[in-house]
């Protein structure tokens, strides 16, 4: 709630740096079942701490960004659950059967189109390489809650208490996404500390580029809950063919 730049900056090399892991793992044959799931609850994790500072930010739409995190959170757990159980402890979660959903199958296998000379390369170096996920489009979704939670320091169109002035009741509490509230003398000794000068900073904060952030990848971030749904669905008809197919077998015996 006080360093929206640092916030935001550090997000975003996750985020990047989220895409390059998987690459790194295949290309120094360091692929892991440990690796596949410590990506994926690293992923769930950082994505519903922001959420919920929006959920703080913007009381008010709360309950659409619980539903985003449990989406996430159920989607993603089931979709884990089901390859591992049902396609065996080696089974990579990225790899995606087209028969079972062909959106799915795009999804993890679909990336940026390199250069032929650099495909043969990687291929020679681990025929799974394609089963990258498309970096640029996890990076996007990303990029429309960063831009949300700049929006809650700089909008006045989403935020109007930033244009209202501190009353002295309000200067004891702070209240989280709302830096206009309460003034940085009230929450630290030094008017010149690091905490207050970007606290400062924040309430100076330009919208225009955040705007630009949430609108543009506001597409790519339905999308990416649309393939969340789509995987839940497919991994719950998956492990409930599972269960009746162990049905089956149990009455044979």
């Amino acid at each position: 709630p006080l360093h929206p730049r640092t916030c935001s900056f550090l997000y975003t090399v996750s985020c990047l740096l989220d895409g390059l892991d998987g690459y790194a793992a295949r290309y120094f044959n360091q692929s892991t079942t440990f690796g596949a799931v410590l990506d994926m609850v690293t992923d769930r994790c950082t994505t519903a701490c922001l959420l919920v500072f929006l959920s703080s930010a913007w009381p008010r739409w709360a309950i659409l960004f619980q539903g985003l995190i449990s989406l996430d959170m159920a989607s993603h757990y089931m979709h884990m659950y089901a390859t591992l159980s049902m396609g065996g402890s080696g089974q990579s979660h990225k790899k995606v059967d087209p028969s079972r959903s062909w959106i799915m199958y795009q999804y993890y296998t679909s990336k940026v189109r390199p250069r032929r000379s650099e495909l043969i390369l990687h291929l020679e170096a681990d025929p799974n390489i394609l089963l990258a996920r498309p970096v640029h489009l996890l990076t996007a979704n990303e990029a429309f809650f960063i831009g949300l939670y700049l929006l809650s320091f700089s909008s006045p169109t989403l935020s109007p208490s930033l244009l209202q002035p501190v009353s002295d009741s309000q200067l004891s509490s702070a209240q989280p996404g709302n830096p206009a509230h309460p003034e940085p003398a009230s929450l630290f000794a030094s008017p010149w500390s690091a905490g207050a000068l970007e606290m400062a900073r924040a309430n100076k904060l330009e919208s225009t580029w955040p705007w630009i952030i949430t609108g543009v990848s506001f597409p790519i971030m339905a999308f990416k809950q649309f393939v969340n749904i789509v995987q839940m669905v497919n991994a719950s008809k998956w492990l409930a063919e599972g269960d009746l197919a162990a049905r089956r077998a149990n009455r044979k015996k």
